[in-house]
């Protein structure tokens, strides 16, 4: 019994020190310690030894077995310490080698304009309302006083869904939902992506808008005049004037054509302005009385005035960009430009 266990002892050292992996060493460790190992082997091997004898046999298998034990723990050791060295190595950092270069985004031109505007107007103590973009034709067209007939409501114009839901041609509808909720005074800025069957230089079938609101008494056109003023000079250069022209828009009475001194050639003549130093940028005017009764507010004591512009538009402005595809073509080179 004792040459069998030590020649047992030899070949597992042999197989031990010939496993270069945990893996190896564990198949190795199984053929003499597992369920169909040598020791196992021995232990059945018992039931056919006398009686008497099967204690002492028992007690040198079990001397066998943590000797084997022993052996192959020492080898885990050693090969476990191997492995982790080989992977350090393989591992390594060269700190010395310089760093990879990681190209550093920035806001799209949209979001920038967008953001901008809010922050001029919330300076001017605007809050901010996003209504819903599919919306229903009462709150698009019927409560902003749009004729049954007017070409805004044909379907060349207008996406519609159902008969009576559409997707949004403006952000005015969002004024009309707060003014349901809200009584006066009120002071709301309304962006968001709008849709309208469009497609040329400056048109595209989505678009983003931007609505401004204001009801409260006493307001008067002086007040829209010195808000547009304001944020001229804020949005283009410090030397921005404004100007209004008669227009017409079913929301508002009396409607006009906000225009902005070109930046460019200050107001005196070039090719972004065709020569006439003006900039057409927003359309605005003060609250249609029918408007404000649709919304139950009283309209001989409140007046407000309101305005909305395409931020796409004063984005081209601002940046001297000449198509509107530019912004949704996700054209790297292109947007690489508006890196801070």
């Amino acid at each position: 019994m004792e040459e069998e266990n030590e020649k047992i002892i030899e070949e597992a050292q042999s197989a031990a020190e010939q496993a270069t992996t945990s893996r190896g060493l564990y198949e190795a460790k199984m053929k003499f310690l597992g369920r169909t190992g040598k020791v196992t082997a021995l232990l059945k091997s018992m039931r056919e030894i006398a009686a008497e004898q099967r204690p002492a046999f028992g007690k040198k298998v079990n001397e066998l077995r943590e000797r084997l034990e022993a052996l192959f723990a020492a080898h885990e050791a050693k090969v476990k310490e191997k492995e982790l060295a080989s992977k350090l190595e393989s591992e390594r950092v060269d700190v010395t080698e310089p760093g990879r270069h990681t190209a550093k985004g920035a806001l799209h031109p949209i979001t920038r304009t967008r953001n901008e505007l809010i922050d001029i107007f919330a300076g001017m103590g605007f809050e901010v309302f996003e209504g819903p973009e599919i919306e229903s034709e009462y709150y698009n067209f019927t409560a902003l006083n749009t004729p049954a007939d007017h070409p805004a409501r044909d379907m060349q114009d207008t996406f519609y869904i159902t008969d009576e839901f559409l997707l949004r041609t403006q952000t005015s509808a969002g004024q009309i939902r707060l003014m349901e909720q809200k009584k006066p005074p009120i002071k709301m800025l309304s962006p968001g992506r709008v849709f309208r069957s469009d497609d040329d230089a400056t048109h595209s079938p989505m678009f983003h808008q931007m609505e401004g609101l204001v009801v409260d008494k006493g307001i008067t056109l002086c007040d829209l005049k010195g808000m547009l003023d304001q944020f001229a000079r804020t949005m283009f250069a410090e030397t921005s004037k404004t100007r209004l022209r008669p227009s017409y828009f079913p929301f508002t009475e009396p409607s006009v054509e906000v225009d902005v001194s070109c930046s460019a050639c200050g107001g005196k003549g070039c090719p972004l302005c065709k020569g006439t130093g003006w900039i057409e940028v927003l359309g605005a005017g003060m609250v249609n009385r029918r408007v404000l009764e649709n919304c139950g507010v009283d309209p001989d004591e409140y007046t407000g005035f309101a305005f909305g512009m395409g931020i796409e538009r004063i984005a081209m402005l601002k940046y001297g960009i000449n198509h509107i595809r530019l912004f949704t073509e996700n054209d790297v080179r292109f947007l690489e430009q508006f890196k801070d």
